[in-house]
């Protein structure tokens, strides 16, 4: 009986446990991209890096969901904590798309104002990181929250202002149509940190 209630009374500690190990993994990911932009040469090996953390944060997701399918009570809602995981991994996701791209596309250096643009998102990631470290206790979560959505209104305009700049300063039509989906993922990052933002923001409120 006692094997038995193990099994359906829940672990709480197991679903924050796998949230921080994913949040830690997503802001590793946008640290090595920074480090990749900073230091221009071997970008191919930071961009496989970049790989393993993405394949590492699509393996915790699974596993998130093959506990929440393995547990009959959880910490807060199901759903929401399906969504927090999944919106975690969608920042993992960009940040590899991101440094892929720049391998891909044969990108040579960096255009100024784009390594600043990843270390918004890196920062970003790190509010996460922190946010999901103390959800469990639910003590001034908000505030990590607040911060990134701020991050996300600099990364909004920094990004209007990079595009509005390679439209002046660069005359090859290819290029320009590299930079702008480059910087324009590196946004879209920042706008999902918003989304895992407002996915906690949710759960403090439902659960406070």
């Amino acid at each position: 009986m006692a094997g038995l209630l193990n099994k359906l009374l829940p672990r709480e500690h197991s679903f924050f446990a796998m949230l921080g190990e994913l949040a830690e993994t997503v802001h590793e990911g946008s640290s090595t991209l920074v480090e990749m932009l900073r230091q221009y040469r071997f970008p191919s090996v930071q961009a496989d890096r970049i790989k393993e953390l993405e394949h590492r944060g699509d393996t915790i997701t699974h596993n998130v969901i093959t506990r929440l399918n393995q547990t009959f009570i959880t910490p807060f809602d199901r759903e929401d904590i399906h969504l927090l995981a999944s919106r975690i991994d969608d920042v993992l996701d960009l940040t590899d798309a991101a440094a892929s791209r720049l391998v891909l596309y044969r990108i040579r250096s960096i255009r100024s104002g784009v390594e600043p643009l990843a270390e918004i998102l890196q920062q970003a990631t790190a509010r996460i990181r922190d946010a999901i470290r103390i959800l469990q206790k639910r003590d001034h979560v908000l505030d990590y929250c607040i911060e990134i959505n701020r991050l996300e209104n600099d990364a909004d305009r920094l990004s209007r202002d990079l595009i509005a700049r390679l439209f002046d300063e660069e005359k090859d039509p290819v290029e320009i149509l590299k930079w702008k989906e480059i910087i324009e993922v590196l946004e879209t990052a920042t706008d999902k940190c918003e989304d895992v933002a407002n996915v906690i923001e949710a759960i403090i409120l439902k659960n406070g």
